[in-house]
C-alpha cells in the first residue's frame, strides 16, 4: 500500500483479519512519533510485524540510516528486515550484511533478496553472498516473481539449507515477463503487474513445497490494477486476504498441487 502511511497500513491488515503485516520504513519521512504510533497499532490490534523494508545497500561506507532502520524495525518489534544490494562486489555486499547482521542481533534476523534489478541477480548469487557473509542468522528471501524471471526453479530450492528461510514472499503473475536486460520493463512489473494468487503462471506451489512447511509468507503484491479497483486501504487488504486464503485452501484440497520434489539428499516431499 505505497500510498498509505505504515499506521493506516497497520490499521488496514488488523480491519482485513491478517495474521501479520509488513512495515515499510522511508527514512526520509519516519519519525519517532511514526514509531510510537505504529507500535501502539500493532498492540492494540494484537498483530505482529513479519518485517520492516527496504535496507539497500550501495558501494561505499556504510550508511547509518541502515543501523537505524534496524532499530526502528526492533522497536516496533518486526521479525525481520529486508535487504536488497546495489553494491558493486559480492564480498561487499557480504560484508555490509555481516554487519547488519551483527547490529540486529538475535533480536531478529535479516534476509538477503536477490532479483534482476539489484546486483543479486539470482539465486547462486545470493546463496555466495550468504557464504562469503560467514552469518548463519542472515536469511535468503525467496521472492517468487524474482525467482522465476531469473531462471529459477522450485527444485533449486529444495537444495538451499533450510534454515535460511526465515521468510519468504508471495504473489502471481504472467508466464512470460519482460527481457532479463530490461531493468525498467522488470521494476514496472514488480511494482505494478504483480496478480493474486492463482491468477497468474508461477509454480508457486512448487516454491513453497521446496520451502520449510512452517516458512512465514508475506503477501507482497503491489498492483496498479489493485490501486485504482481499490482505492479503500481496508477494502484492498480484505480482497487480497480473501484471493491468498481461496489459493491456499485449493492449493491443500486438489491432489494436482501438491508437487513432489526431490531434493539433494534424495529425500522426497509432497506438501503444498
Amino acid at each position: 500500500m505505497p500510498e498509505f502511511t505504515p499506521g493506516q497500513t497497520v490499521a488496514a491488515a488488523a480491519a482485513a483479519g491478517w495474521d501479520a503485516v509488513g512495515i515499510w520504513v522511508d527514512m526520509r519521512t519516519w519519525t519517532p512519533r511514526t514509531t510510537r504510533e505504529v507500535r501502539d497499532r500493532l498492540k492494540d490490534s494484537d498483530l505482529s510485524a513479519l518485517d520492516a523494508e527496504v535496507v539497500w545497500l550501495r558501494s561505499g561506507l556504510d550508511d547509518p540510516d541502515h543501523f537505524r532502520l534496524i532499530d526502528i524495525a526492533i522497536e516496533v518489534g518486526a521479525e525481520n528486515v529486508l535487504v536488497v544490494s546495489s553494491a558493486t562486489e559480492a564480498g561487499e555486499t557480504a560484508d555490509k550484511l555481516g554487519r547488519l547482521s551483527d547490529h540486529a542481533g538475535k533480536t531478529l534476523r535479516v534476509s538477503l533478496e536477490f532479483g534482476a534489478f539489484t546486483a543479486v541477480r539470482s539465486l547462486p548469487d545470493a546463496l555466495d553472498v550468504l557464504e562469503r557473509c560467514g552469518r548463519a542468522e542472515a536469511g535468503l528471501l525467496v521472492d517468487p516473481l524474482h525467482f522465476a524471471r531469473t531462471g529459477g526453479k522450485p527444485a533449486d530450492l529444495a537444495k538451499v539449507d533450510p534454515g535460511r528461510f526465515a521468510y519468504a514472499q508471495f504473489c502471481d503473475a504472467a508466464a512470460v515477463g519482460p527481457s532479463p536486460d530490461d531493468v525498467p520493463a522488470i521494476i514496472e512489473e514488480a511494482l505494478d503487474l504483480r496478480l493474486m494468487p492463482g491468477e497468474g503462471a508461477l509454480p508457486l506451489s512448487g516454491v513453497l513445497a521446496a520451502m520449510p512447511a512452517a516458512t512465514p509468507l508475506s503477501v507482497e503484491l503491489r498492483s496498479k490494477a489493485l490501486r485504482e479497483t481499490f482505492p479503500d486501504p481496508e477494502a484492498r487488504s480484505r480482497a487480497l486476504l480473501i484471493a491468498t486464503r481461496a489459493w491456499m485452501e485449493g492449493a491443500f484440497k486438489t491432489p494436482s498441487c501438491y508437487d513432489t520434489i526431490e531434493d539433494s539428499r534424495g529425500e522426497l516431499t509432497g506438501r503444498a
